[in-house]
């Protein structure tokens, strides 16, 4: 893995929409995906494909719902919120994403066993 962008690990993508969407309320797709990118650092870049895919996964789990309306640049577009059944999985992948990044802190931070890191 060297300096460029990120390459998510599977499942974080959903977690980020989630967690974009509990925060900002209902987005359009490319909102979605511009405000990850700010809050990343510009660390990860989502191509249209990518976050299209996620937010057809997460609408069959029925983890969002889409409602038409009109973007900022006067053009139709489905704006996705959060369910009451996304919202308890964000609960659950955070926590688990929480555990999982405490765990690999500890395992990364580990000292051989002369001392030298």
């Amino acid at each position: 893995m060297g300096k460029g962008k990120l390459d998510l690990l599977q499942g974080t993508l959903d977690l980020m929409v989630l967690r974009t969407l509990d925060a900002l309320g209902p987005l359009h797709g490319c909102g979605i995906a511009r405000r990850i990118e700010q809050v990343s650092g510009d660390e990860v870049l989502l191509n249209q494909g990518t976050i299209y895919a996620s937010l057809v996964r997460l609408q069959q789990r029925g983890w969002i719902s889409a409602e038409w309306g009109t973007s900022d640049n006067n053009r139709k577009a489905n704006f996705y919120s959060s369910t009451k059944q996304g919202r308890k999985q964000l609960t659950r992948d955070a926590a688990y994403w929480a555990r999982l990044s405490t765990v690999m802190g500890r395992v990364l931070a580990f000292e051989t066993e002369g001392g030298d890191k």
